[in-house]
């Protein structure tokens, strides 16, 4: 059984930064699209950013607007997400999803396998 573990997230500042990674167990990641969602209270979850199976193919949502980075390491079987200059409209709960699919998509319902989440709080 395949589990994807994110970790990473906590409490950070206006304009720091954090990485949250999302590690998978029982199958290698590099098998994998994964992509990285989240979810503000009160709102619908929204894509982030995303990285295919060869990782030949990387999207990101219109509002990362270069602050984040997806990267993926598979000798570490774990998927990254750089998230710089962070601002408080990006507080949410980020959730990793993976799916074998060879094309990233936007669409959540694309996803098989989602980890539990990871809060992100950001304090202006």
């Amino acid at each position: 059984q395949v589990q994807l573990v994110e970790s990473g997230g906590g409490l950070a500042q206006a304009g720091a930064s954090l990485r949250l990674a999302c590690a998978a167990s029982g199958r290698t990641v590099s098998s994998y699209t994964v992509a990285w969602f989240r979810q503000a209270p009160g709102k619908e979850r929204e894509f982030v950013a995303g990285i295919s199976r060869s990782g030949g193919s990387i999207k990101y949502a219109a509002f990362v607007k270069g602050r984040f980075t997806i990267s993926r390491d598979n000798a570490q079987n774990t998927v990254y997400l750089q998230m710089n200059s962070l601002n408080s409209e990006d507080t949410a709960v980020y959730y990793c999803a993976a799916d074998t699919t060879a094309y990233v998509s936007n669409n959540p319902d694309a996803y098989i396998l989602w980890g539990q989440g990871t809060q992100v709080t950001v304090s202006s």
